[in-house]
């Protein structure tokens, strides 16, 4: 294996509660009440995790929720906007917070 990821931690991740089980039953439970049918579908809760995989680069969930999506129906043409427009987001949350390097700027005269 080369690398930091390896993807077949993916299929152990329930095992992460392995030293704190009270806890890791309280995370799963919530995790499951989350990702459940309520006011968005199973579906639509998949194309979102999708998209805050890629804006928070986690390659177990890109990995887990782009087979998530694609058991759920979705091609790659629209995976690849969910990819498209977390990058949008995050890349204008980027650019947003020059606003705090403009008023840091503006403070010292410059």
């Amino acid at each position: 294996m080369t690398g930091y990821y390896h993807k077949e931690h993916l299929a152990h991740f329930r095992d992460i509660s392995e030293h704190a089980p009270e806890l890791g039953e309280k995370f799963f439970a919530w995790y499951g009440a989350a990702m459940a049918d309520g006011a968005l579908g199973e579906r639509e809760k998949s194309l979102i995790a999708l998209g805050v995989a890629h804006a928070l680069q986690c390659p177990y969930c890109i990995d887990a929720y782009t087979q998530d999506a694609l058991s759920k129906g979705f091609d790659p043409e629209q995976l690849t906007e969910v990819v498209h427009v977390a990058s949008a987001i995050r890349g204008g949350a980027s650019m947003v917070h020059g606003m705090q390097m403009r008023s840091v700027t503006d403070e010292l005269g410059m």
